[in-house]
């Protein structure tokens, strides 16, 4: 029957895909939308949050706690997935979050809240993991570039309206629903996909690695409060950052160390053996310093030089996170047709180069036009970047392996976000208090002596002198910013020209072709 269908060219591709699986896959958009979307709700109404519950000297916890949860919890679920089954530990993930996401909505004051933002980002680090998992388990490798627009669509949309999104919920039914809105949509996902989605049970023998686990953890929360207090909390010389660095770095070793001893380690080092998965970790961590810190930082121009509202600066993100949409599809559409890929790693790496460094030129004087077609550069870069990397890497490893391969892709594009934002964070401020002190004198450096970035109400109320010297330490900033991720970029390229161009899994003839494909028609179960 498969034969018979492989033959008739008039059956359109995409029909070919029992509606089954797309049931499946629309429930994993909604929870990759869920893990996307969080952290830019909650941060719109983070201001609400704080006049009501207080405790304004603990509000970097409520973000700093999701964080570490998440990145912590990130190769754990995989590992889990691989061990017992990655429709269990998804769903098991989904319902931690929605749990946090219940009690965060119900918190009475600011410690509460932190803690129950702890819970929620132990199930976040489950989210995207098992989605790259199961579309992985799902979708053969030459056929999975068709979904990549659809991936990349969703993260367009959480981009671009999330901030809206928030900013609406809070208005009008207060921010506790910034929580409480996660739980119809994980509702739907947990139903769609515990009645559609039907994957091999697996009964592992093997113990959980709790060293693994723990010296893992200890790690990679140490670096993480290294990017997220260095410079801000306490000095990048401070005592208290040289222990988290020690810390870190010690755990991190012994962790090394361990996983060439344990019977199941949570990471296997044998799939850094293979070439492109090294490089795919390391491309990844390079797109997330870069993305985050574009997304940050590309908004706070807009506001401060340009002259746009806090909703409009989203909407001019536009560019960027367009190009970046229809690039990804092209990318898919290009990778599923022919199986090579090789060109968008060297491709993305290059365009994200030239667009940082086009991005480092912009002053006080760049239109919004220069500037979006600037942004869309590097959006272009992006989108040939951002599933081909995950697609690559789980092309590099043995079917057992896609869950640590995909949460250790994961983990390493979330460490480069942490990275990104302290580092780039660091160098912005540093410019624009100096530039301050040099344009404002003693007024201009004690206005951004507490921070370096001023909301819209208190840019309008500054005289016209300061107003300007602010505008111009904000693009300077900005320039020392974007510059670095310009180098930074280079280290991508580098490691994408090295990318050595492997058949795609399912690739081949159409009859083979067609084979492949009925295998996830006998994973799901028919609607």
């Amino acid at each position: 029957m498969a034969d018979t269908q492989a033959a008739e060219p008039a059956v359109p591709e995409d029909e070919k895909q029992p509606r089954s699986v797309r049931v499946v896959l629309l429930a994993l958009m909604i929870t990759m939308m869920l893990a996307m979307l969080d952290n830019m709700i909650v941060g719109t109404a983070m201001p609400t949050i704080v006049g009501d519950l207080g405790g304004l000297e603990h509000l970097a916890w409520v973000v700093t706690a999701y964080t570490l949860a998440t990145a912590a919890s990130t190769p754990v679920w995989g590992k889990l997935g691989d061990m017992y089954g990655r429709k269990g530990a998804f769903m098991t993930s989904i319902v931690i979050f929605l749990i946090g996401s219940a009690l965060s909505g119900m918190a009475q004051d600011m410690t509460q809240l932190i803690g129950f933002r702890a819970v929620q980002g132990l199930g976040a680090g489950g989210l995207m993991v098992g989605v790259m998992a199961i579309i992985g388990d799902l979708i053969p490798p030459r056929e999975r570039g068709k979904y990549q627009g659809m991936m990349a669509g969703v993260m367009a949309l959480a981009m671009i309206g999330g901030p809206l999104v928030g900013g609406t919920i809070t208005d009008n039914w207060g921010w506790r629903w910034s929580f409480y809105i996660n739980l119809p949509l994980g509702v739907v996902a947990l139903t769609a996909i515990s009645a559609v989605l039907h994957l091999p049970k697996k009964r592992s023998k093997a113990r959980i690695d709790y060293l693994g686990v723990a010296l893992l953890t200890v790690g990679i929360t140490s670096i993480v409060l290294v990017t997220t207090w260095g410079g801000t909390e306490y000095a990048w010389t401070s005592t208290r950052i040289m222990e988290l660095i020690g810390i870190g770095v010690t755990s991190l070793i012994g962790f090394v160390f361990w996983q060439t001893k344990a019977a199941e380690p949570v990471v296997p080092l044998h799939i850094f053996r293979s070439r492109n998965f090294t490089l795919m970790s390391v491309i990844g961590f390079i797109t997330g310093f870069v993305m985050f810190g574009a997304t940050l930082y590309l908004p706070l121009y807009q506001q401060s030089v340009q002259g746009a509202s806090a909703t409009n600066s989203g909407l001019l993100l536009l560019p960027m996170l367009g190009a970046m949409l229809v690039t990804s599809m092209v990318a898919g559409r290009v990778t599923t047709s022919s199986g090579r890929y090789y060109v968008f790693p060297v491709l993305g790496s290059a365009l994200m180069v030239v667009g940082l460094y086009l991005l480092s030129l912009m002053d006080t004087g760049t239109s919004r036009f220069t500037s979006g077609v600037f942004m869309a550069v590097v959006g272009l870069g992006m989108g040939c970047l951002m599933q081909i990397t995950m697609l690559v890497a789980q092309n590099s490893v043995e079917m057992k392996d896609m869950g640590v391969a995909s949460s250790s892709t994961t983990l390493f594009r979330t460490l480069g976000s942490s990275f990104g934002v302290a580092i780039m964070g660091a160098l912005f401020n540093n410019r624009v208090q100096d530039v301050m002190a040099e344009r404002g004198g003693a007024a201009g450096a004690k206005m951004t002596e507490q921070s370096a970035q001023l909301d819209a109400a208190s840019l309008a109320k500054l005289p016209d002198a300061l107003r300007e010297a602010y505008q111009h330490a904000v693009s300077s900033g900005t320039h020392s910013a974007f510059l670095l991720g310009s180098v930074v970029a280079v280290i991508a390229l580098v490691a994408a020209v090295f990318v050595k161009e492997v058949p795609l899994k399912g690739a081949g003839p159409k009859a083979q072709d067609a084979e492949s494909a009925a295998a996830p028609a006998a994973m799901v179960e028919a609607v």
